[in-house]
C-alpha cells in the first residue's frame, strides 16, 4: 500500500489540475464511486447494501456507488437526510434510479458512509449527528467512503459521533487523517481508489516497504558497519538498544561506557576508556546516543563530544532534552538523525523556537530549521527528513511498553552505521521495529522485541 499523502488543499488542487486539463467533475466522481463500488460488491457478496448520502461531493459519490449496484443486482437503500447541494452531486442523484428511504436503518447490512467527504471542518449536528449515532449502534459491517464523517480530514480531530468502520476506501490519494490519531483508529481496513489524479512531484508519502540488501560478498566486520553506543547513568536502556543493534545488520556494536555492566553479552564489546579517545575511532561508522544517558552536567558533556566526533549519530531520549541549536551549530546536520516522541517534540520545537500546532507540522518545521532527519513516533509516526515526509501505518498496539523506543533507537542506528543515510535508517527502523513487534506477539517485553528484530530484518531481505 503506497501512494501520497494530501491535505484537503493539496487535494483539492489535484482535482482542479485534473479538471483545468479537461477531465469533468462529473467524469471524476463517477470514477470514485464505480472504484469504491467495485470493493463493496466483493464485501456485501450479493448482500443488501444501505448507503448514506450527505449533501455534498461525498453524497454524490454515494448516489454513483448507489447506481452501480442496483445494474448489478446488489441494488440497496439509500438514506439521504438532505437533498444534494452541489451541481455534481445532483447529476449523480439524477442518475441513481433507485427511490430514497426514510424511517430508522435496517440492521445486518453493509452499511457506506458517503455523509461528509474531506472538507469537513465544524461539528456534525442535527440530523446527521443522529444518522451517525444510529450508524455507530447498528449491526453490520460499516465503510467509509473517504473519510468517516466525523472526521477532518488535516488534523484527524473528531467532529462528531464516534464510528468505528471495517474498511475505508481512499478516493484518489490518501488524506492525512488516514494515518493520525485518532483517526486512524477507527478507520478498520484502508484501501486506494485510484481515479487518474497526477501529483506534483515531493508531496508528502506513504512509505514504501523497504529492501534490505545482504552483506557484500567481501564484507568485514567494519565494511558491514561499526556502531558506537555512547552509554551514560542508566545501563538498561543503552544495553536494549545495543541488543537490537546487533540484529539490525551492522558488523560490530561497540558499548562506549566509563562503568561496567555486568549483563552484557559476549557479542558486545564495551569500551571503558575515555570517551573522547573512544570517538577518535575512524572506523565508526554511526553513532546512538540518549537511552539511558542521563541529564546532568556530565551527559551533556557527554552528547557534546559525540557530536563533535562529527560522524552519522541517532540522538534519542535524554539527549533530545539537552540538545540545543549551539551543539549543532557548524554540523553537518544531514547526518543527524533524531527520534522524538511527542513530549520530546514538543522539547525540541520549544529549544529551537519553532512555534507550530500538530505533530505533522512540528516535524517539518523541526526538519526544516535544523536539517536534522525527524522520526515523530508514537502510534501515528511521522518521518520529515532529506526525502520529504513519510507516513506509516499503525504498528501494533503491543508496543506501547517500556524499553520499545530504546530498541527502536538501535535499529536506527545500526542501519545507519550500514549505509550512512539518516532518513533511510529511520525509515527502515519503523518498518523493522513494527516486523519485530508482529512476531513477538502479545505483552512482548523490550528484550524480547529486541530479539525479534533478527526475524524481522530477514523478512526485508
Amino acid at each position: 500500500m503506497t501512494g501520497f499523502v494530501l491535505t484537503v488543499e493539496q487535494m483539492r488542487a489535484a482535482e482542479k489540475a485534473a479538471m483545468d486539463a479537461g477531465t469533468s467533475e462529473w467524469e471524476l466522481m463517477r470514477r470514485s464511486g464505480e472504484g469504491a463500488a467495485r470493493w463493496i460488491t466483493r464485501i456485501a457478496a450479493g448482500g443488501p447494501v444501505c448507503l448514506l448520502c450527505g449533501p455534498g461531493n461525498n453524497g454524490g459519490d454515494g448516489y454513483v456507488i448507489a447506481e452501480y449496484l442496483r445494474q448489478l443486482g446488489n441494488g440497496g437503500e439509500v438514506f439521504a437526510p438532505k437533498p444534494p447541494a452541489t451541481e455534481t452531486a445532483r447529476k449523480a442523484r439524477e442518475a441513481f434510479s433507485g427511490e430514497i428511504a426514510s424511517g430508522p436503518l435496517p440492521s445486518n447490512r453493509v452499511f457506506v458512509d458517503c455523509l461528509f467527504g474531506y472538507g469537513l471542518t465544524r461539528e456534525v449536528e442535527g440530523e446527521f449527528a443522529d444518522l451517525l449515532r444510529a450508524l455507530g449502534e447498528t449491526k453490520g459491517q460499516k465503510i467509509a467512503i473517504d473519510i468517516p464523517s466525523s472526521i477532518a480530514s488535516d488534523s484527524g480531530q473528531q467532529l462528531g459521533p464516534l464510528v468505528r468502520y471495517d474498511l475505508t476506501l481512499a478516493l484518489g490519494a490518501w488524506k492525512r487523517a488516514h494515518f493520525v490519531m485518532p483517526a486512524m483508529a477507527s478507520m478498520g481496513q484502508k484501501r486506494l481508489v485510484d481515479i487518474g489524479l497526477d501529483f506534483p512531484v515531493g508531496l508528502p508519502r506513504l512509505s514504501a516497504e523497504p529492501h534490505i540488501d545482504p552483506p557484500a560478498p567481501d564484507a568485514h566486520k567494519y565494511r558491514r558497519g561499526l556502531l558506537a553506543i555512547v552509554a551514560g547513568d542508566m545501563p538498561g536502556a543503552s544495553l536494549l538498544a545495543a541488543q537490537a543493534a546487533l540484529r539490525s545488520g551492522a558488523g560490530y556494536v561497540k558499548l562506549l561506557s566509563d562503568h561496567s555492566h555486568p549483563d552484557v553479552p559476549a557479542e558486545l564489546v564495551v569500551d571503558d576508556g575515555p570517551l573522547a579517545e573512544a570517538l577518535e575511532d575512524e572506523r565508526i561508522g554511526a553513532l546512538l546516543i540518549g537511552p539511558g544517558l542521563g541529564r546532568t552536567p556530565a551527559a551533556r558533556d557527554r552528547l557534546s563530544a559525540a557530536l563533535a566526533a562529527k560522524r552519522p549519530i541517532v540522538l534519542d531520549a535524554d539527549a533530545l532534552h539537552l540538545l540545543d541549536p549551539t551543539m549543532i551549530s557548524g554540523a553537518d546536520t544531514a547526518n543527524i538523525a533524531i527520534t522524538p516522541h511527542e513530549g520530546e517534540l514538543a522539547q525540541l520545537c520549544e529549544a529551537f523556537g519553532i512555534e507550530t500546532e500538530g505533530k505533522i507540522a512540528k516535524a517539518q518545521a523541526l526538519n526544516a530549521e535544523t536539517g536534522m532527519a525527524v522520526l515523530a513516533k508514537g502510534p501515528d509516526t511521522v518521518l520529515a527528513g532529506q526525502r520529504g515526509t513519510r507516513f506509516f501505518e499503525r504498528g501494533p498496539a503491543w508496543l506501547s511498553a517500556a524499553g520499545t523506543g530504546d530498541v527502536l533507537a538501535g535499529i536506527s542506528a545500526s542501519r545507519l552505521a550500514v549505509h550512512g543515510e539518516a532518513h533511510r535508517a529511520l525509515e527502515e527502523a519503523v518498518w523493522l521495529h513494527h516486523e519485530a513487534a508482529r512476531i513477538a506477539g502479545a505483552a512482548f517485553t523490550a528484550g524480547y522485541l529486541a530479539r525479534a528484530v533478527k526475524p524481522a530484518l530477514e523478512a526485508f531481505l
